[in-house]
């Protein structure tokens, strides 16, 4: 995937070269496309997302995407839910989490395409928001969770899925079963890959699992660890890791 940055005033894109430049390399996106009234005008909105931030479910053609605006949590959302101390662009949370996705995504793991993240800048801060590809039909494991949609087959699926993504080095630092998606054929996506970095192994593989059966307490679903830890026993090599 080849990225590429547009500027215009203090507004700074990173965004897929590959799908978003016209014939004369032009990018076809810019700083309309993160604000939601602008879909929301042109009637293109399919959908929203649960959770902090609201993600929006936007018709962009041939392709649906997600629009995910950055939000704080916990105390420091009282200051500001929506601007963060600016230390740099590479440093930035959109900047770094498309690049991320963008690299496992190279590497064939099922994350979702990413398509741009844009930065504005006000001072000393800015505010961030993240495009990526909708994954058609797909659900949350929470969700499946909730409705008694799971079988072993799938949990062990799940704990695959997970040791392919630490085989290749993801440090996941949410990981939990809204993060985990799971499609109309029953393959198992990873999302939400803010602040999560790449590192050699360590005691944060542990870590990551136990954020897991922490979330899967919440959602009375405590027991269903055991299959996903069976299925992460096997080992996924990622090609080019």
């Amino acid at each position: 995937m080849r990225l590429a940055t547009y500027r215009t005033g203090k507004i700074i894109i990173l965004y897929d070269a590959d799908s978003l430049c016209d014939a004369d390399g032009a990018p076809q996106i810019g700083p309309q496309d993160f604000d939601p009234e602008h879909w929301r005008r042109a009637g293109r909105v399919r959908g929203e997302a649960p959770g902090r931030g609201a993600s929006l479910f936007l018709d962009a053609g041939e392709d649906q995407w997600v629009l995910r605006p950055y939000r704080r949590g916990g105390l420091i959302a009282r200051l500001s839910e929506s601007r963060y101390l600016w230390t740099g662009l590479e440093r930035s949370r959109p900047f770094r989490e498309l690049r991320l996705t963008a690299r496992l995504f190279d590497l064939g793991l099922p994350v979702p395409r990413p398509v741009a993240a844009a930065v504005f800048r006000h001072g000393p801060a800015y505010e961030a928001a993240l495009i990526t590809v909708r994954l058609p039909g797909a659900r949350s494991l929470a969700s499946r969770l909730q409705q008694g949609e799971v079988d072993d087959a799938l949990l062990r699926r799940v704990g695959a899925t997970i040791r392919r993504f630490h085989d290749a080095g993801l440090d996941h630092v949410d990981l939990n079963a809204r993060n985990l998606l799971v499609d109309a054929d029953e393959k198992v996506w990873l999302i939400d890959l803010d602040r999560c970095r790449l590192r050699s192994p360590g005691k944060w593989q542990e870590a990551n699992l136990e954020r897991l059966a922490r979330s899967l307490v919440k959602f009375e679903a405590a027991p269903a660890l055991a299959a996903i830890r069976q299925g992460y026993g096997t080992s996924h090599p990622v090609p080019g890791s």
